[in-house]
């Protein structure tokens, strides 16, 4: 059996960084907080920190971790089913991961009035719609929009609906830099804006039809929405952009197509657990409806 102590102690060094901050968040001294991480790791016979600034988890401590976030929110689903909501507040938590691209376009919106009516707040993670799925894994998040379609063990995965995206430039920017046209010589020296490291729908499409891999032509790392396609509307590039964001742009021709068959669908999935609260019940529900009208 798992000392409950020494798993608080784990748990606020592995989400803190340190054994100072930990003792803070615990108000205990950072001595009491490694007298507990060590006994735990001599009941577990392995090592799951290695000390240091910050602290890193050994492959033990990872698993553990991963265990014990997915035991809190198990007991944060229990204890609302059977109380209706936290002593503390009449709100429930709700903690969902999403990609970037939902979260501007059609999410809130969507959700809004299940959020007033059945009282959540949000606790929101956001990541590429191919690693929404580990913070879901990981225990990290009650459910998440994924672009994995294989459910895990527990869980129950719906499909949404597909999210277009299209290489878009501004008519400026195209008029300039692909006056002579589009291919392998003018992309090798147009700027391209990307949205983060982990974003390789570009890579990939100018691989696919170009034969450029990513390290042939200049580009930015842009990762904020709005900023992303404010760039692009400014010239600085052009890029993968998701067409909900746009349409408004596209049909005025402040933005433009610029490789029409890069045009990409992402098939998007509702993942949960196969417990979970009434209000995340309600919440699932409106997702997967409103996803029906406003995906593809």
């Amino acid at each position: 059996m798992l000392d409950s102590k020494q798993c608080e102690a784990f748990l606020a060094v592995a989400e803190v960084g340190s054994f100072d901050a930990a003792g803070e968040h615990l108000y205990i001294t950072p001595s009491a907080v490694s007298l507990r991480v060590q006994a735990l790791e001599k009941y577990l016979g392995q090592i799951l920190i290695i000390r240091g600034r910050p602290c890193v988890l050994t492959q033990a401590g990872q698993t553990l971790l991963q265990h014990l976030r997915h035991t809190r929110l198990m007991e944060q689903n229990l204890l609302q089913g059977l109380m209706g909501k936290s002593s503390e507040s009449e709100f429930y938590k709700i903690a969902l991961a999403s990609n970037a691209d939902s979260l501007a376009t059609w999410l809130l919106p969507s959700i809004q009035q299940t959020l007033f009516k059945e009282k959540i707040v949000l606790e929101l993670k956001i990541d590429d719609q191919s690693h929404t799925h580990t913070l879901l894994e990981t225990g990290q998040v009650n459910a998440c929009i994924s672009a994995e379609e294989q459910v895990m063990s527990g869980c129950l995965a719906q499909p949404l609906g597909k999210m277009r995206y299209k290489m878009l430039a501004s008519a400026a920017f195209a008029a300039d830099w692909f006056k002579h046209g589009v291919n392998r010589e003018t992309l090798r020296n147009a700027p391209a804006v990307i949205f983060n490291h982990k974003d390789l729908m570009h890579s990939e499409v100018l691989l696919k039809y170009y034969g450029l891999p990513l390290q042939s032509y200049p580009y930015s790392f842009i990762p904020a929405t709005d900023a992303f396609v404010k760039a692009i509307q400014l010239g600085l590039g052009y890029g993968m952009v998701p067409e909900l964001q746009v349409q408004s742009l596209l049909s005025n021709g402040t933005l433009v197509d610029v490789i029409p068959e890069a045009e990409l669908d992402i098939p998007l999935y509702w993942h949960h657990w196969k417990r979970q609260s009434k209000q995340l019940d309600a919440l699932t529900e409106t997702i997967v409806e409103s996803a029906k009208h406003i995906l593809r």
